[in-house]
C-alpha cells in the first residue's frame, strides 16, 4: 500500500476542484427501516472549509444521516453528490475512497497499540514486507503538527494512556490523514471536561480553516455555537430549518429542535429553511 501524502493546507487545496459545488450534497435522501421512517426526504450541504453543525433530539435521524453518507447504510432513494457529481456509496470503502472520514463517539482506537500503530491500523507501511517504523513515525509527527496537536507527549505511548482528549484529538489527525475532504465527527465532546474539550474544539477550527470540510453532531449547542459556521437541524427525520450561527440564537435553535416544522413535505413544495 502506498503511504499516505502528508497533512497539509498546500495539499488540501491541490485536492479540491475549482467549483462553487457543496463538498457534500444530499437531496431528498429517504431511509426506513421496516414501518419506521428514520429519513424523509432530507437535504444536506456541507461547503468546502465550512464547519456544518447537524443537531436534532434522540431519534431525530442525525446518525442514520450519517451513516448513510459513510457507506453503512444505503439510502432508499434520493441522491447524494460529491464535489457536484452524483455518487453510490453501498459501504465503507466507497466512502473513504471519495475522502471521507468518519470519527465515530467510541473513537474505534486499539488501547493496547501506541499512537503510531492506531494511525496506521490496516494501512500499514512496509518496505519488502517490513514495516517502515520510521516512515510511519516520521509522517505521524508531521500530521499531528500540522494540526498544532502538542498535548501528546510521545507517539509511542499507549492510547489506553491517553486523556479524552488526547484520545480524540488522535482519532481526528488519524481520519484526516489519508487525504481527507470530508471528516464527520459524532458527538466529539461527549464525556470530555473543560480544558479538553476546549483542545478539540480548537482542532475542530484548526481542520475548517486549513480547508476541511467538517460535519460536527453533537447535543452540546453551546460547543456548537463555539465552532459552527452553519447549524442544520432535523426532527423526526426531517429538515426543519438551516441556522446561520451568526445570526442566529441559541434558543431559536432550541425551538426548531423540540417543536420545529418540516421544510419540506411530501407532495407540497418546499417551503425554504430558516436564515
Amino acid at each position: 500500500m502506498p503511504p499516505p501524502a502528508r497533512f497539509s493546507s498546500s495539499t488540501i487545496a491541490d485536492n479540491m476542484t475549482d467549483t462553487a459545488a457543496p463538498i457534500l450534497e444530499l437531496r431528498n435522501v429517504t431511509k426506513s427501516f421496516g414501518s419506521v421512517q428514520a429519513l424523509s426526504d432530507v437535504d444536506f450541504d456541507v461547503q468546502r472549509g465550512e464547519i456544518m453543525a447537524l443537531v436534532g433530539d434522540n431519534g431525530a435521524g442525525k446518525s442514520t444521516l450519517v451513516k448513510c453518507v459513510a457507506g453503512t447504510y444505503v439510502a432508499d432513494s434520493g441522491e447524494i453528490l460529491f464535489e457536484g457529481d452524483p455518487v453510490t456509496i453501498h459501504g465503507p470503502k466507497d466512502s473513504a475512497r471519495l475522502g471521507i472520514e468518519v470519527v465515530y463517539q467510541d473513537l474505534a482506537l486499539c488501547d493496547n497499540l501506541d499512537v503510531v500503530q492506531n494511525m496506521y491500523l490496516g494501512r500499514e507501511v512496509n518496505r519488502w514486507q517490513i514495516l517502515d517504523e520510521h516512515a510511519m513515525e516520521q509522517r505521524t509527527a508531521e500530521t499531528l503538527k500540522s494540526l498544532a496537536v502538542t498535548t501528546i507527549r510521545s507517539i509511542r505511548q499507549p492510547v489506553a494512556t491517553l486523556s479524552g482528549g488526547q484520545r480524540q484529538s488522535v482519532a481526528v489527525t488519524k481520519a484526516v490523514q489519508w487525504n481527507s475532504k470530508l471528516v464527520i465527527l459524532d458527538e466529539p465532546t461527549a464525556a470530555l471536561g473543560v480544558a479538553q474539550t476546549e483542545q478539540v474544539l480548537a482542532l475542530v477550527r484548526r481542520l475548517g480553516e486549513q480547508g476541511l470540510a467538517v460535519v460536527i453532531i453533537s447535543h452540546n449547542l453551546h460547543d456548537i455555537f463555539e465552532t459552527a459556521d452553519r447549524i442544520a437541524v432535523l426532527r423526526l427525520g426531517r429538515n426543519v430549518g438551516v441556522f446561520d450561527r451568526r445570526t442566529t440564537t441559541q434558543q431559536t435553535v432550541v425551538e426548531a429542535i423540540t417543536a420545529g416544522v418540516a421544510t419540506k413535505v411530501a407532495g407540497i413544495p418546499a417551503t425554504g429553511s430558516a436564515a
